[in-house]
């Protein structure tokens, strides 16, 4: 990805690094104690996003970053005023001069605003924020404040959007093995350049930990970058390619959003919660597997190593029965332990039955059609399952 120059997500990266820089030097000079750590908390996640950006991508600005970052860390570790004052000015002279830099060279086109759109994976957000805004309805018992509910959704479509944007870029070389739908995406088909792509990733999470962290709160914060990561590194770039277990273990970045809207509304994490994180993780296998019967071809021809690819459709049937039963008793729990009522309970089970009975209905015909029903009933059954948790919890 060398060669190419700088583009928009590095530079708004930069920008706001400088921003934060100055605020921090300014609030510091003010004697603001809290509010100055705070903001000079708060350049750290840019400051990470860059030198992952320009160590990958942009090699020329990795000097001046990393002299930023070197900077930055000293100027937190001394503690006579003067000598504070002084280290902070050079982070702040180094972080201009990559801001500078950034805006040097020949640019080249970085897509349109649909393409941007695409790499976030609007329809795999929009049930990642479902969960998370019903998980956070669940933690306040009630409505948590619009402000707070504006915040926490969009730090967490930020985190999403990133994480996804990232996918694009790793899976660039397999996509268009996979169907004509992949083949078309941004980066496969090569009409978002691989290095705007991953800029504009890494530029999405930090600002997602940005936001939520100044305006939510560092759990909220940390739990969405933990979850991000944990798609991109953990699944996408480890586990996809490596073992037919992948979406088991790799389930757990797509359970993270609950967690975060349940830190959002209460500052902690408890049982409850843990539970919301159950209920999605064990969801997760079923889910895919359904849509890995469908498309088990596009994986074989990319070598990777889906359950029916490696097992055979007979099965990985027979898994997502075994997952859908365990599914219903994991979605009981809440009722058991009594964080749910009545509403929850009976949705769980009708839901549930139905789940269940399509399953078994794919293990004793594992038709291509078997498999659509499933995949799309098992979308329609997460977002209801979620929504009769929020509906429970607020009435």
């Amino acid at each position: 990805m060398t060669g190419v120059a700088p583009g928009p997500w590095l530079r708004a990266t930069a920008l706001v690094a400088v921003a934060g820089t100055v605020l921090a030097v300014v609030s510091g000079a003010a004697g603001l104690g809290t509010a100055h750590q705070l903001l000079a908390a708060l350049v750290a996640p840019p400051l990470a996003a860059l030198v992952v950006m320009t160590w990958i991508a942009h090699r020329e600005l990795v000097p001046a970053v990393l002299a930023a970052c070197a900077l930055f860390a000293a100027t937190a570790a001394v503690s006579g005023d003067a000598l504070h004052a002084t280290l902070a000015a050079l982070a702040l002279a180094a972080l201009l001069v990559v801001a500078v830099q950034s805006f040097r060279g020949e640019q080249v086109p970085w897509g349109s605003w649909r393409d941007y759109v695409t790499l976030t994976k609007p329809r795999i957000m929009s049930l990642l924020l479902i969960t998370g805004f019903c998980g956070m309805i669940a933690g306040a018992q009630g409505w948590p404040g619009t402000a707070l509910a504006v915040s926490a959704m969009a730090g967490l479509a930020l985190a999403c959007g990133g994480a996804s944007a990232l996918n694009h870029v790793i899976d660039r070389d397999i996509d268009p093995l996979m169907g004509e739908r992949t083949k078309q995406r941004p980066v496969a088909s090569g009409r978002v350049p691989p290095s705007r792509a991953l800029e504009f990733g890494l530029a999405l999470s930090a600002f997602s930990f940005v936001l939520l962290a100044s305006t939510v709160n560092v759990l909220t914060a940390a739990l969405a970058l933990f979850g991000n990561a944990f798609y991109v590194v953990v699944y996408t770039r480890w586990l996809k390619r490596t073992t037919p277990q992948n979406i088991v273990i790799g389930g757990a970045a797509g359970a993270v959003p609950p967690l975060v809207g349940w830190a959002a509304a209460t500052g902690n994490l408890t049982l409850a919660a843990l539970l919301l994180f159950a209920i999605v993780f064990v969801w997760t296998p079923p889910h895919f597997w359904a849509l890995a019967l469908l498309i088990k071809d596009n994986y074989a021809a990319a070598k990777v190593p889906m359950l029916p690819v490696v097992r055979g459709e007979r099965e990985t049937a027979r898994q997502i029965v075994l997952y859908s039963l365990g599914l219903v008793a994991v979605t009981l729990l809440p009722w058991f332990f009594g964080d749910a009522g009545p509403v929850y309970v009976v949705s769980a089970l009708a839901l549930g039955a139905v789940f269940v009975w399509l399953a078994e209905r794919l293990r004793r015909q594992t038709t291509k059609r078997g498999a659509m029903l499933l995949f799309h009933y098992s979308l329609l059954y997460l977002a209801l399952i979620f929504v009769a948790l929020a509906v429970d919890a607020a009435v």
